[in-house]
C-alpha cells in the first residue's frame, strides 16, 4: 500500500509541474541595488491559457517595513508594447508589507481573444513617497489551449 501512495504523490507532482512554473527574472537595472529583491516568479497555469484565470506570484524579500504603495505592470508581445495597469500594492499582498519574505500575487483572466505567443512583462515597485523599490523583467507564454488547463 505504501508503494501506491508514493505512485500517487508522483502522479500529483507530475501534474502540478505542468500546471505551473517558475520563470527567469531579471532587473531592469543590473546596477542598482532595489529596495526589493526578487527571489522567483511562479506562473500558473503554464503556458497561460487565454479565458482562464492565471495567477503571477512573485517572490521577493526586504530589509524595509513597507506601509504601502503601487505597481505598474508593462506587457509587451513580441517586443511591442501592448498593455500598462498599475494595482495597489497592499490588493496584492498583505500590507504593511514587513522586512524578510513576502510574495505579491495576481490573479488575472485574460480574454478570450489575447492571440498567443510571447510575452514580457516588466514591473515596477513603488512606495507610498513613489520611490522605486524594484524593477524586474520576466517571459511568459500564452498558448491556444491546453487540455492540462482543462482538467
Amino acid at each position: 500500500m505504501v508503494k501506491s501512495e508514493l505512485i500517487v504523490l508522483a502522479l500529483c507532482a507530475i501534474a502540478s509541474l505542468a500546471r505551473a512554473t517558475t520563470t527567469e527574472v531579471s532587473y531592469c537595472d543590473k546596477n542598482t541595488e532595489y529596495d526589493v529583491k526578487v527571489t522567483g516568479v511562479e506562473i500558473s497555469p503554464y503556458p497561460v491559457v487565454r479565458g482562464k484565470t492565471a495567477t503571477f506570484s512573485i517572490s521577493a524579500s526586504t530589509g524595509l517595513a513597507i506601509p504601502g504603495g503601487k505597481l505598474v505592470i508593462d506587457v509587451s508581445y513580441f517586443g511591442w508594447h501592448i498593455h500598462t495597469e498599475t494595482h495597489d500594492l497592499c490588493s496584492e499582498t498583505s500590507c504593511p508589507v514587513t522586512t524578510g519574505d513576502f510574495v505579491v500575487a495576481h490573479s488575472q483572466v485574460l480574454p478570450g481573444y489575447t492571440p498567443p505567443g510571447s510575452y514580457s512583462l516588466k514591473m515596477k515597485m513603488y512606495d507610498g513617497d513613489k520611490r522605486e523599490l524594484t524593477c524586474i523583467g520576466f517571459n511568459f507564454d500564452i498558448g491556444i489551449g491546453s487540455s492540462v488547463a482543462e482538467i
